[in-house]
């Protein structure tokens, strides 16, 4: 049994990104029923709206699924107790140190997976006692760290005892393969499930990704420590050109706000941020999430069958 697959309760070593607005009751569920783990992103959202995506995806599946806390989000507090109330199998975190709260996570019974972007903020979720570090690399859509996959995948593998989950950078068997050959015990995908069948992203969000090139997922935003990646449009456009005539962090912060609400819901393809990860222009179709992870899963195996004659 793969480790991470039998940490978490699931058939598949296959986590589904945490990505803010996208990751809905919908798409968790339909993962989760796929052998994934689904997640349920709460992003910047108040504590009600995340228990109605709780309800609804207990209602859709029976499957562990979990919940991704972002932990700048001003109402960061009261989604670690809804977890707790509603009894979430398990928790990604992002954007901050879920220290404060792994001792309330542990005696309710959560599993916590941090993302971390480095090898030493691994080592530190280790001490605190997390389940599993899932090793983000800058390939990565949303906020985004400097390191590669390729070469921070290894060095988290090599620094921590518990398992590490490659993520960034994935989006068919070929990464999946890649990443179990850098000794990861599984994978996080995000950008491929945008388009799925079950995401309930707006259309226009998913054809951004489809007709993306390789070189349309940029980065914006350095300068104010919280970069960014997403899909080449005005937006990223107007964003980059203020960049580099020396806004400050709060024109930019302003510039952004509601960007990504913008590209889920109106599809804007203009003023939308459509976070995405540099796999965007691989994809190339929109299918059921299950078709996707036999696809991921099938492909993988071949490849790994294959290394070992």
């Amino acid at each position: 049994m793969n480790k991470v697959c039998d940490l978490l309760g699931i058939k598949y070593p296959i986590i589904q990104g945490g990505m803010a607005w996208v990751a809905t009751a919908p798409l968790a569920s339909a993962v989760s029923n796929a052998g994934g783990l689904g997640i349920i992103a709460a992003g910047n959202a108040p504590k009600d709206a995340i228990r109605k995506e709780i309800e609804d995806c207990k209602k859709m599946t029976d499957k562990p699924y979990g919940v991704n806390v972002m932990l700048l989000s001003p109402f960061v507090d009261d989604i670690i107790d809804l977890v707790i109330e509603e009894k979430v199998p398990v928790i990604t975190t992002g954007a901050g140190n879920p220290g404060k709260y792994m001792d309330r996570l542990k005696e309710a019974g959560i599993k916590v997976v941090p993302v971390v972007p480095s090898k030493a903020i691994a080592m530190k979720m280790e001490k605190m006692g997390a389940t599993a570090v899932i090793a983000e690399g800058t390939e990565s859509g949303g906020h985004v760290g400097e390191l590669t996959t390729m070469v921070l995948v290894p060095q988290v593998v090599d620094a921590v005892s518990i398992p590490v989950i490659a993520a960034g950078g994935i989006a068919d068997g070929r990464g999946v393969a890649a990443s179990f050959a850098l000794g990861a015990q599984g994978v996080q995908i995000g950008t491929r499930f945008i388009c799925s069948d079950e995401c309930t992203a707006h259309q226009n969000y998913k054809e951004m990704v489809i007709n993306a090139k390789e070189r349309d997922a940029v980065v914006t935003g350095r300068s104010t420590g919280h970069p960014v990646r997403s899909l080449k449009n005005k937006l990223s456009k107007e964003f980059e050109k203020q960049e580099k005539n020396g806004a400050s962090v709060e024109e930019l912060e302003k510039l952004g706000v509601g960007g990504l609400r913008i590209a889920y819901q109106d599809g804007d393809k203009d003023k939308g941020s459509f976070m995405s990860g540099q796999i965007a222009s691989m994809i190339k179709d929109i299918k059921p999430c299950e078709e996707i992870i036999q696809s991921l899963m099938n492909e993988a195996t071949k490849i790994m069958e294959e290394i070992k004659m």
